[in-house]
């Protein structure tokens, strides 16, 4: 189990753009991480996942495709959220969360057994 931290959550413009980051207490090389969201009112929703190691394997929601990009530094304990041409839609509380050896295809919030406390991205004009 891994401690979770995310950042770089805030207010921005629709059309714009916000990394995210979510940093690891330890060493990250075999985890696979995926980033949640969650609108008020609404289900939590997976957004992303990168695979472990150097794995090349991601996940992206249909919603996000071509939009948002994950990556990781490992050296850092730490994976990316890049988000660009964001959405009102976009809005909500941003969750990362790891397992073990996770190989990344689809995501759901059950397989996941480490989460961070989360970071509030606001689309808005």
């Amino acid at each position: 189990q891994l401690q979770l931290v995310e950042s770089g959550g805030g207010l921005v413009q629709p059309g714009g753009s916000l990394r995210l980051s979510c940093t690891a207490s330890g060493f990250t090389l075999d985890y696979g991480i995926s980033w949640f969201r969650q609108a008020p009112g609404k289900e939590r929703e997976g957004v992303s996942c990168i695979s472990p190691g150097d794995s090349s394997t991601t996940y992206y929601a249909d919603s996000v495709k071509g939009r948002f990009t994950i990556s990781r530094d490992n050296a850092k304990n730490t994976v990316y959220l890049q988000m660009a041409s964001l959405k009102p839609e976009d809005t909500a509380v941003y969750y990362c969360a790891a397992r073990k050896y996770y190989r990344c295809t689809r995501i759901y919030d059950y397989d996941f057994n480490s989460w961070g406390q989360g970071t509030q991205v606001t689309v808005s004009s």
